[in-house]
């Protein structure tokens, strides 16, 4: 397992951060025993696995920092957690209450990074911000950093304090970022946290079509409006998808390779990648993924497939929502 800082800080992570938005299960997973979600974190541990992402906002069947909490019972001191703060309360007479009870249910006095889920655009980023570092100067946060935010809100945040990461969607199916984002990321040295590395499982090669992939996987802009959970008001871009994922399991069968490890080592080839998310539902998945982790593709590889998928990212455009057609990352 390799490990990288988060920004300037002296704070290392593991390449692989368990995604934890799966142990709230609910209509997005479906069923998800606590149980096995612990056994999970336990499992990550003992490879080396030591950066956790959850939110305040991942609460259905199960609320996902509580689960994590009780998973990381008598071993805090081996992890870091990132957690994040929901745009309602980034009012400022919320923000320390909101982090107290994150506090609370993950059964800890501070958080390693603590992160806007996405910027509210009702609430000044500045005043925000400034409660934020009261919070990092109290010790109850170590580090800053954003989910979800474009050039502009990037920008105007930088201006108020140190963002170590911004945590966005990138994939081979996924590739808005590198139009504006990335770049801004990598002149200030803004960390990626890559969220959906797998297109949300498409780059396994699980699904033969559009019509296979289930109703809380199938309403983001690659898919066309018409499907039942989808409001983003779009034609979506099924076909071209759907060929760039023959063309991915293509080359990994000719490699011999899964087309997850593929495709994950393909995002881990890119410039100013912290950590990918991994969302890893059992023992057994983290399995399957951590070998992506040692893999690295062999030379021409990656702009091969960089050129494959390049008619997604050319109807995608610069929009980097996955699921808003009016972009919600100005």
């Amino acid at each position: 397992m390799q490990y990288k800082s988060l920004g300037n800080t002296d704070i290392k992570v593991s390449e692989f951060a368990l995604g934890c938005w799966p142990f709230a299960g609910g209509s997005v997973w479906g069923p998800q025993d606590d149980a096995v979600s612990i056994s999970t974190v336990h499992a990550a541990l003992d490879k080396g696995i030591t950066f956790f992402d959850t939110a305040e906002g991942y609460d259905d069947d199960s609320h996902s920092e509580e689960v994590l909490g009780r998973a990381l019972v008598g071993r805090r001191s081996e992890v870091v957690i990132a957690t994040k703060i929901s745009p309602p309360h980034l009012i400022p007479d919320l923000v320390e209450e909101t982090c107290d009870a994150s506090l609370s249910r993950m059964q800890t006095d501070y958080i390693d990074l603590y992160q806007i889920h996405w910027p509210n655009h009702d609430v000044a980023v500045e005043d925000s911000i400034a409660e934020l570092i009261k919070l990092r100067d109290s010790g109850k946060i170590r580090s800053i950093g954003v989910s979800n935010f474009g050039v502009q809100d990037l920008s105007e945040v930088l201006e108020s304090a140190e963002i170590v990461t911004d945590q966005l969607p990138y994939n081979l199916l996924w590739r808005p970022i590198e139009v504006e984002i990335l770049p801004k990321c990598l002149d200030n040295n803004v960390g990626l946290i890559c969220y959906s590395p797998l297109a949300q499982g498409l780059l396994t090669g699980r699904y033969a079509s559009a019509d296979d992939v289930p109703d809380g996987l199938s309403r983001s802009r690659l898919f066309s409006n018409d499907r039942p959970l989808a409001n983003h008001g779009e034609d979506g871009c099924e076909e071209e998808a759907f060929t760039a994922i023959s063309n991915v399991i293509e080359i990994s069968n000719e490699l011999g390779e899964h087309p997850a490890k593929v495709s994950l080592a393909w995002v881990r080839s890119r410039p100013g990648i912290t950590a990918l998310l991994v969302g890893a539902r059992s023992p057994e998945e983290l399995d399957l993924n951590i070998p992506a982790f040692e893999y690295e593709l062999p030379d021409g590889v990656a702009d091969q497939l960089t050129a494959l998928t390049d008619p997604v990212k050319a109807k995608l455009g610069s929009n980097a929502d996955m699921w808003n057609g009016d972009n919600r990352m100005r």
